[in-house]
């Protein structure tokens, strides 16, 4: 395959995110409604820590059950700086994700140099976010139990807006810069030895790929993806404590939009959290916000994922578009 050939498959995989972000982007001029933006802000943010996990365990196959530690020390930094120290929202979102970064690089450093896969890892990653849940529900700079409240203040400057069409123009671009950052990884000499890591480590390994430092690096790039999250969600209610930031909550769903939509996928992460949000508003709609029940379907939903389409949203697409598409002899026949 030439080079102008893979330059062009390339482009038109950016291709397909430009056009599905800027048919998104059109959104707030067709409704104003705020309970569809608002469905559709949560949705997006789901998708964004979908996205952060699923490098990790789409191409990594690191499954982790703590991502929780990275949203909930994005959005816990973003709101402390502002409330404790002064700091302008804009930079504190940025210095936010470097710190979800560098937990991601430290919790990957004590796991991956220890030896630890598997289910060791997954146990392993959910400790430390009930960790930090614990001794964020007691510490006094963040709150305690009261949790931090981000003071009102509706101007752009301070990352606050009169609506919610910013917030979900922002969210969808953060979306975005998800899913090129994942596209560009997926092409890259990293992606390669990530997916290499991900199939057989030893092979890996023994073919000269540095495991360690491929599996830290991609922790760290998840942890800040998915830290992104966390302090656009501390901007967007102004409200954080221990239960929301660092709740199993945002773990499991981290990890379901991924494996609905499709694991190892760029768009699995989207299309997955499109699927869980609808299916969870519909069901409250349907039994009168009875709780639990939502939990109920998901795990019902993902139960027949797994067992009748094991690559998902994404992968059930791929196989329709191939059987639809005429083969090379078809076309020379027809």
């Amino acid at each position: 395959m030439s080079e102008r050939t893979v330059w062009k498959a390339g482009m038109r995989r950016f291709a397909c995110i430009a056009l599905v972000t800027a048919l998104l982007a059109l959104v707030p001029f067709v409704t104003v409604s705020n309970v569809v933006l608002n469905f559709l802000v949560m949705a997006l943010l789901i998708a964004l820590v979908g996205q952060g996990w699923n490098l990790l365990g789409g191409y990594g196959g690191q499954y982790s059950f703590g991502h929780a530690a990275f949203f909930g020390t994005g959005a816990y930094v973003t709101a402390i700086l502002q409330m404790r120290y002064g700091v302008n929202a804009w930079p504190g979102f940025l210095i936010g994700i470097a710190a979800g970064a560098l937990v991601g690089a430290v919790i990957g450093a004590l796991t991956f140099r220890s030896g630890l896969k598997g289910s060791y890892f997954a146990l392993v990653t959910l400790a430390f976010a009930e960790v930090l849940r614990i001794l964020a529900s007691v510490a006094p700079i963040t709150g305690a139990g009261v949790g931090t409240l981000i003071k009102l203040d509706l101007r752009p400057e301070a990352f606050q807006f009169q609506s919610r069409a910013p917030f979900y123009w922002i969210i969808l671009a953060l979306v975005a810069l998800s899913m090129v950052l994942v596209r560009i990884i997926e092409d890259s000499r990293f992606g390669a030895w990530l997916v290499a890591v991900r199939e057989n480590e030893d092979a890996a390994k023994a073919l000269g790929v540095d495991v360690t430092a491929v599996k830290l690096g991609a922790m760290t790039i998840s942890a800040a993806i998915t830290a992104m999250g966390g302090g656009f969600y501390a901007q967007y209610f102004l409200f954080i404590d221990a239960g929301i930031a660092y709740g199993p909550w945002i773990s499991v769903e981290a990890l379901l939009a991924p494996i609905i939509g499709g694991i190892g996928t760029v768009f699995g992460p989207l299309l997955g959290a499109l699927v869980v949000k609808t299916l969870g508003e519909l069901t409250k709609l349907m039994t009168g916000h009875a709780p639990g029940l939502d939990l109920v379907i998901y795990g019902a939903v993902l139960i027949v994922v797994v067992a009748f389409a094991p690559r998902g949203i994404a992968g059930l697409l791929s196989d329709v578009r191939r059987r639809l598409r005429p083969t090379a002899a078809e076309r020379a026949h027809g």
